[in-house]
């Protein structure tokens, strides 16, 4: 059997058509696009299109498109990016981003010189920001800067954006969701969200790694983390990646062009896949809430998630246990522990990520091979927590 990949939080393979648009700017329109000349033209010319093509996926003007190396970095972008830009007051963001937002909040507070207050707007049960406990919080220390995410990595929660902008906006203050897992899965609107930035990235849309965006409202004042040319309107100097900019302005066309039928596709298969894992007593997390169709966040009570990622490698499917972008730090999930879920069963976590490749005979040979994995574990006295 070939090797299964239910990772796509994670990341996504480069689509065909996304990796031949990119290969001749590596050798025969390999030019800087600050250049003059005519190599340089089309380099300038493809990134234009490319911004065009993102600006156009989230219903905005091109110039309102910063390119960036990363989601991380775009979200660093927006958080230092603003707090530098405004006098001293309160940070908002929720209990359960990712951590290219938290970490640079942290290292805020951690600051001497600065008088910004970090706050932490808490989610329920189900993983969802409390919009009512929000609005309260918000009443008593007005917002400067507020970031909540669109769609939740590890649950696939989607959060009432729109909602928590308008109570920002209504203080006067500057809202930003990372919205990196939401395109290509759900609509994405830049102004129907109402938000004054935006992250994306290329590389969850089947596009390169390298390449994503900031999308900022043209009234936002930003200072840039990287000084030098002036790249991207002064906010984002260094010379463009042109190859992955090209890369991710036809997946993110392509990731709108397919939001339905994927989105339709991959909750099928969830469906099939959930109700597989029930069967065998699993605890679905947020599954009472609005997810991103591709995302099951499951725990086997007894199991742990890491054993059980590990034993389904080597039976052929690729799974994750949290997040990726976490691996390098073995613990209880902070999202899981923001959504107020037993320590004990948090370690038994596992996330299933399906992408517009996956089929339904994958899902069941995932499902007997975990339904194996787990009665050969239960035989052996299940694991010690």
């Amino acid at each position: 059997m070939e090797p299964v990949y239910f990772d796509h939080n994670a990341t996504t393979r480069v689509d065909d058509a996304v990796l031949e648009a990119m290969l001749p700017y590596f050798q025969q329109q390999f030019g800087n696009a600050s250049s003059r000349h005519s190599y340089g033209i089309q380099a300038r010319r493809a990134i234009d299109k490319a911004r065009k093509q993102v600006a156009e996926a989230v219903g905005v003007q091109p110039v309102q498109v910063i390119f960036t190396s990363g989601g991380s970095e775009a979200n660093n972008l927006f958080i230092r990016g603003a707090v530098d830009s405004l006098k001293p007051d309160n940070l908002f963001i929720s209990a359960i981003e990712h951590p290219c937002v938290l970490k640079p909040a942290q290292a805020i507070a951690r600051r001497s010189c600065e008088a910004w207050n970090i706050h932490q707007l808490a989610v329920n049960a189900d993983g969802q920001v409390d919009v009512t406990a929000a609005g309260t919080a918000m009443q008593a220390a007005k917002p400067g800067v507020v970031s909540v995410m669109l769609a939740n990595n590890e649950t696939g929660v989607i959060q009432d954006v729109a909602a928590i902008a308008k109570l920002v906006r209504s203080q006067g203050g500057y809202v930003h969701t990372d919205a990196v897992q939401g395109l290509g899965k759900i609509p994405v609107g830049f102004t129907s969200l109402k938000v004054h930035a935006m992250t994306l990235s290329a590389h969850k849309i089947y596009g390169p790694k390298g390449a994503a965006a900031l999308i900022v409202d043209k009234r936002l004042l930003l200072k840039p983390l990287i000084y030098g040319g002036g790249h991207e309107n002064g906010l984002r100097s260094g010379t463009e990646n042109v190859p992955a900019i090209v890369g991710f302005g036809l997946a993110c066309e392509l990731a709108a062009a397919r939001q339905t039928e994927t989105a339709q596709h991959t909750a099928r298969l969830r469906e099939q896949l959930e109700a597989g894992l029930t069967g065998m007593g699993a605890v679905i997390f947020g599954g009472q809430a609005s997810r991103i169709p591709n995302t099951c966040y499951f725990a086997l009570p007894d199991i742990e998630g890491d054993t059980l990622v590990v034993k389904l490698d080597k039976a052929g499917f690729a799974v994750a246990a949290g997040a990726a972008c976490s691996s390098v730090n073995p613990g209880q999930s902070h999202v899981l522990s923001a959504m107020g879920i037993d320590p004990m069963l948090a370690r038994c976590a596992v996330r299933v990520s399906l992408g517009r490749d996956n089929t339904v005979e994958q899902i069941d040979g995932f499902l007997r091979a975990t339904h194996q994995i787990v009665a050969e574990l239960q035989q052996m006295g299940g694991i010690s927590l």
